[in-house]
């Protein structure tokens, strides 16, 4: 049975990681740093192409597929630029964050350590859940600054930012979960950071062609897609007439992986 009082130990060791010592600090200000240069220089600037006539009939021509041209329709602009970048750009950057949940202390032998004073699932669930409220974090910081921008530009702006920025946090939220949960997945199995980002490469390319083949040679198995983190991220990216189901693969997909890497974990060798 989970202890609470463990899990939430090891939540903590995991913010402290990013926040508390010196290469956490030094990533978080690079982070800061791209952000600021996608806020100034792309957000910001692509506010008043926008709202042109032009772009929006490029926009619903080229990509009314994907529902881009209802995003126009929202009343801070900013916010529609900002989750275009933040719905593909903060996946990758989870992918790449996430890698090492317990790698490191795997090869350094204080996993075992650990161990000693939690269970296995405890430490999955711990770092798991550090994970998640580190990237969380910055997501509610990227959006503040979001929400800063479009009141500067316009002080009526501010409530409309502070309601759209709240749907954003969820669907962000929400949409980064199966991904941290896939490197908990590979963080079970492998002791390196940069093999968990090798192993997490190669499933979305090798997996995807294998399974490219199956469907070819079935001519069915959609539902197979389904077994990669993201596989739902183009249907939500308009975020019109969304329904539950959107909501429901994530959180499965999560489920799932944390299930399986909890499975591995306990009989890995550490």
């Amino acid at each position: 049975m989970l202890n609470i009082h463990r899990l939430s130990i090891l939540t903590q060791f995991e913010l402290k990681r990013i926040f508390n010592t010196k290469n956490g600090l030094i990533a978080l200000t690079a982070f800061c740093a791209v952000w600021f240069i996608l806020l100034t220089y792309v957000i910001s600037s692509a506010t008043e192409l926008v709202f042109s006539d032009g772009f929006k009939v490029a926009a619903s021509a080229l990509f009314g597929s994907l529902g881009v041209s209802a995003l126009l329709k929202w009343p801070v602009a900013e916010f529609s630029i900002y989750w275009l970048v933040a719905v593909y750009s903060f996946p990758i950057f989870t992918f790449l964050v996430s890698s090492d949940q317990t790698c490191s202390d795997r090869a350094r032998g204080t996993l075992r350590f650990i161990t000693l004073r939690a269970s296995r699932s405890e430490i999955l669930l711990g770092r798991f859940l550090g994970q998640f409220l580190t990237l969380v974090s910055l997501i509610l910081l990227t959006l503040v600054a979001c929400v800063i921008l479009a009141t500067v530009r316009d002080n009526a702006l501010f409530l409309s930012a502070l309601k759209q920025a709240a749907v954003l946090f969820i669907e962000l939220a929400i949409i980064i979960l199966p991904f941290i949960a896939l490197m908990s997945f590979f963080n079970s199995i492998l002791s390196s950071a940069k093999m968990s980002i090798v192993a997490g490469i190669l499933f979305y390319t090798i997996g995807a062609l294998v399974i490219g083949f199956i469907q070819f040679q079935l001519d069915s198995g959609l539902f197979l897609n389904f077994i990669f983190p993201g596989t739902q991220i183009s249907s939500v990216v308009s975020l019109d007439g969304l329904d539950f189901y959107h909501y429901l693969i994530p959180i499965l997909q999560t489920i799932v992986l944390l299930f399986v890497a909890d499975k591995l974990l306990k009989r890995a060798s550490i």
